[in-house]
């Protein structure tokens, strides 16, 4: 058996080897290692260019221009699919839901690029589930001629795909400002795009007008350019302020309201159109979740009614509801109501830049003056070499026969373009074009026709050089497109603008029933709210098993409610927010329904009209014989909040707390662990107006004792209260009779 090596033979055996570690300064790190991914995320994935498109939607419908699917009979999308996987190296799926996005199906585009036949979801939908690609069918919209106008004569660069065996267009020449058109969002690294979309009549006349003047002011372009324009429709509520700064300044935010139909007979509400960010089931979720918390009792069921016929929801009301009340507390509570946050980032040259909308029609017309250029420049070119070509035919006109002798006499094919160079003095390009022509269309008319041609050709060639070096009649033909394609597919807006409207919306505030209820709150810390009409009943207020009232009062349903805590916390609720009870139920948890800390007590509670309006003082007793009196107003704060921290003095444990009426002193009842109690008036307590003072000395306590608890009514407890009344402070606490009713806590 071989003998095993030791640790010290085996260490022998390696070579030494010193690690050189080269220190990197973490600056250095992330410009080489993250950069590189941050910018291949903004330009190549997340914002949009000036064309309106990010990479994977340019790729697909290039992909589909290709297939020619301008024309014809429609394809499977998985065939679309696996052909664009040549330009885009992505997963089938991610794929297929980028097209999925651009189809008629699909309802998410104003104008959509992709016409399709089969289940393709709905915008408006998120659980309703687009088919397979191998069942649905598409090919592109005859929109979409207004994409790829001029892609064919060097509008724009084509540059190699990702393996090199194909080419692929940088951008697509569209001959619209689709960038405002078609809505886009995407997350980068650091930063986002949202861009809404914008009726297409409005924004070719809106170009159309800053073309013709270059000059033209924010302003006149708003009267132009109402606002947004959204597949889905609803209601924009229209601010004037802020729609100039999300013109001006490309950020910003506006609401969409849903419209909805009130039917008198059935007494329902339908809605007809929601806001473009939310979805049904977002809608039907909330409202549902507002049922079962009793906020919505006026509606009596609701439905999904979508059908071929489009967007429906369904809103059974109860008898007596009026619908108008009931749909403002919808637009309030529930996404019937949203907002749009605009943020206009776009990719200009590969830089992501935010503008404003006049900047990016700017922008645009820029892109499209250099596109519409080139292919200007492309179609000279042609028709400038088709001139020289009629040119060199033209030489031939007086002598065919000549030309056919030196066809006829030339011995070797390669002799024939250099002979008639030399008998005709032309060009080899000339030559060889004559060489070229059929021996049937050797005869007069066919040449005269050709030459007939050299005229007009002339003409064109001149008037698109004029164009060419001509800004202004660039700018022309631009404007003269933008008419032609705003008279084509223009359609009416589908988002109507309703003026006046925000404040007032905000404004809105749900009024609280108001009606008298009795509050009871008890020792372990459930409250009852109990009707008039429930208390008139034979039913009588019973508590669970060691439990017993700590206070009770008549209040009104629209009071506020503040609690106090063990744990130095106050907390303030409306009593609305409790449900009517009987006097015999266990009523709500007041820990449970406030949120309370895991153990932690409610000691003290009391009803108020409102924060603001409370009087009197809180009394706070504490474990080492202090007590302190703070008034109600400083428990007022100037937001709504519902729990407030430091609400005492956390110096020592607290063993009592208790509401003090302004001008009507109450007699507390203290009682210390050595057996010993005494009264007092609680207008002996100083008042502090910190809500954490510590508080004066009220009993004086022996070496090892501490105050316990307080009653506030000594006669309830004790039939005889001799020697216990003291009329000053410090004092010290009397012997309390051996059958005193301790109480088990606070």
């Amino acid at each position: 058996m071989a003998k095993r090596k030791s640790d010290s033979e085996i260490n022998r055996d390696v070579p030494e080897k010193v690690a050189e570690i080269a220190l990197q300064p973490i600056t250095e790190t992330i410009e080489k290692n993250y950069m590189p991914y941050v910018m291949s995320v903004i330009i190549s994935r997340a914002i949009p260019e000036i064309d309106g498109f990010k990479p994977s939607h340019r790729k697909l419908l290039y992909t589909m221009y290709r297939m020619g699917l301008m024309s014809g009979q429609r394809t499977k999308s998985a065939n679309v699919v696996g052909q664009t996987m040549r330009l885009n190296p992505h997963g089938d799926s991610a794929i297929y839901e980028t097209m999925v996005r651009l189809t008629r199906g699909n309802e998410a585009l104003l104008h959509p690029f992709v016409d399709s036949k089969g289940s393709f979801g709905k915008v408006y939908s998120r659980d309703m589930a687009y088919a397979a690609s191998r069942y649905t069918e598409v090919k592109l919209d005859p929109f979409c001629a207004e994409l790829f106008r001029g892609i064919d004569k060097n509008a724009v660069d084509l540059v190699p795909n990702y393996d090199n065996t194909t080419t692929e267009p940088t951008l697509l020449p569209t001959t619209f400002p689709n960038v405002l058109v078609s809505p886009n969002i995407g997350i980068a690294v650091g930063m986002a795009s949202n861009i809404c979309s914008f009726n297409l009549r409005e924004i070719c006349e809106g170009t159309a007008a800053l073309l013709k003047n270059p000059k033209l002011s924010l302003n006149d372009l708003m009267d132009i350019v109402k606002a947004p324009d959204f597949s889905t429709g609803g209601q924009l509520l229209y601010d004037p302020a802020e729609m100039k700064e999300i013109f001006r300044t490309g950020r910003g935010s506006f609401r969409l309201r849903s419209v909805y139909s009130y039917d008198k007979k059935e007494n329902c509400i339908d809605i007809l159109q929601i806001p473009y960010t939310t979805s049904i089931e977002a809608i039907m979720k909330r409202i549902s979740d507002l049922v079962k918390e009793g906020s919505l009792k006026e509606i009596a069921d609701f439905r999904d009614e979508i059908d071929l016929s489009g967007f429906k929801l369904t809103i059974d009301l109860r008898r007596g509801t009026d619908p108008e009340a009931l749909m403002k507390k919808l637009f309030r509570l529930t996404p019937l109501e949203d907002e749009f946050s605009c943020n206009f980032n776009i990719l200009i040259g590969s830089t992501p830049r935010q503008l404003g909308v006049l900047e990016i029609l700017k922008e645009w017309i820029h892109f499209r003056s250099q596109t519409l250029s080139r292919e200007l420049t492309f179609e000279w070119n042609r028709k400038r070499d088709k001139l020289h070509l009629l040119l060199g035919l033209g030489k031939i006109l007086l002598d065919i026969d000549r030309a056919i002798a030196i066809v006829r006499g030339t011995e070797r094919d390669e002799d024939v373009v250099p002979n008639l160079m030399k008998g005709f003095s032309i060009d080899e390009v000339q030559a060889e074009y004559i060489a070229e022509i059929k021996l049937r269309n050797l005869n007069r008319a066919y040449i005269i026709e050709r030459i007939r041609e050299i005229e007009s050709l002339q003409k064109e060639i001149a008037d698109l050089r004029a164009t060419i070096d001509s800004e202004v009649k660039l700018r022309h033909l631009i404007a003269k497109q933008l008419t032609e394609i705003a008279e084509k597919f223009g359609k009416p807006r589908k988002t109507q603008l309703v003026h006046g409207v925000m404040r007032e919306v905000e404004a809105l505030e749900e009024p609280v029933p108001d009606y008298p209820v009795r509050v009871v709150l008890s020792r372990d810390g459930y409250l009852k709210k109990i009707t008039m009409a429930s208390l008139r009943g034979s039913d009588e207020l019973k508590f669970k098993e060691g439990d017993s009232l700590r206070y009770s009062e008549d209040a009104s349903n629209a009071d506020e409610m503040i609690f106090f805590s063990d744990r130095c916390h106050a907390f303030c609720i409306r009593l609305d927010d409790f449900e009517a009870g009987k006097a015999s139920g266990m009523g709500d948890f007041v820990p449970a329904k406030l949120g309370f800390e895991s153990g932690e007590r409610c000691i003290c509670g009391k009803a108020f009209s409102s924060r603001s309006e409370a009087t009197g003082w809180f009394v706070f007793l504490f474990e080492n014989g202090k007590g302190v009196r703070i008034p109600c107003s400083a428990y007022e704060t100037k937001s709504n909040r519902r729990r407030l921290t430091g609400a005492y003095s956390g110096a020592s444990p607290i063993v009592g707390a208790f509401y003090v009426p302004e001008k009507k002193p109450v007699p507390l009842l203290l009682f210390a662990s050595n057996g010993k109690g005494m009264i007092l008036s609680s207008d002996l307590i100083p008042e502090k107006s910190t809500r954490t003072a510590a508080g004066v000395t009220l009993m004086t306590l022996k070496a090892g004792a501490k105050l316990t608890g307080a009653y506030a009514s000594p006669d309830r407890v004790l039939s005889d209260l001799t020697g216990l009344r003291k009329l000053k402070i410090p004092s010290s606490g009397v012997g309390l009779p051996a059958d005193f009713p301790y109480p088990d806590h606070i």
